[in-house]
């Protein structure tokens, strides 16, 4: 087996997939495990305007509208919480995702007073700055606190938009956005959520603009490909096995392994870590 073949079974990624089958399959799997957890009646998501949580907001929500219906009641809802650091600089994608998703119940937490609370305390206790990079990491986790809030006040369940060419390259804060319960888009990578997207009549310009996680303020609205230093389509052909030339896949490869441990849980003795 090639290198490249072991990461597209490891990413769980097909090659071509019906948009109509994925979403189905998406709604089925987070209505199965509301189901067979008697306790819970809610999911709770980050929306931050972007492509991902866009498509999972909007499965989510397709999942309890459906579990109400069936149960004949307003029982479940989904919680959109929206995260922004101060002002963010694309509120009104966040908007237009929102008005998209119309979801049960939408939130604002503002995360800056919680996230200069804590670079102050560790710089004070420190004698020492945290750099804008690791600032931006304490946001991703801040976020995840507050949704985890959110999901123990409402016998909820977090989702995570970790998807499959994300996953791939590690493209996410350890135990921050990849800190989640379920993740219902793993499996299909950048290009197959467009699709998904397109399908369920999504404006364009939520899943057409330039992925960025915006979490450093000396580098605002980075863009996901210049940090990763290859682009989403060579790593959407890359997991879909086509060719995509030497360097490419030497850095998706080199992002693979260098990020194992965020694809992983804590590890024990009882783990082959360097493997």
């Amino acid at each position: 087996m090639t290198k490249q073949q072991y990461i597209i079974d490891e990413m769980k990624v097909k090659p071509v997939v019906d948009p109509k089958e994925e979403i189905r399959r998406s709604v089925d799997f987070l209505k199965e495990y509301m189901k067979k957890h008697s306790f819970l009646r809610s999911f709770v998501l980050g929306i931050s305007g972007g492509q991902d949580s866009t498509l999972t907001g909007k499965l989510a929500q397709m999942a309890i509208e459906e579990l109400n219906e069936e149960a004949g009641e307003e029982t479940y809802q989904f919680i959109a919480v929206r995260l922004p650091y101060g002002v963010q600089a694309d509120e009104q994608d966040c908007q237009d995702a929102l008005a998209f998703i119309q979801p049960s119940r939408s939130v604002a937490v503002n995360i800056k007073p919680a996230v200069d609370a804590m670079i102050a305390a560790v710089e004070e206790a420190t004698g020492e700055i945290v750099s804008d990079f690791n600032k931006g990491n304490v946001k991703a986790r801040e976020r995840m606190i507050a949704q985890y809030s959110i999901a123990g006040m409402h016998q909820g369940v977090v989702l995570g938009t970790d998807h499959s060419a994300e996953a791939v390259t590690g493209f996410f804060t350890k135990f921050g956005d990849g800190g989640a319960d379920l993740v219902p888009i793993f499996r299909l990578n950048k290009r197959q959520g467009k699709q998904l997207l397109k399908e369920l009549g999504c404006p364009e310009h939520l899943y057409l603009k330039q992925p960025t996680a915006d979490l450093e303020e000396d580098r605002p609205q980075l863009p996901d490909e210049e940090a990763l230093g290859v682009t989403y389509n060579q790593i959407d052909d890359y997991l879909e096995g086509k060719e995509v030339g030497e360097e490419a896949s030497r850095k998706i490869e080199s992002h693979f392994v260098k990020t194992a441990h965020k694809r992983s849980l804590p590890i024990s003795v009882f783990d082959d870590f360097w493997k």
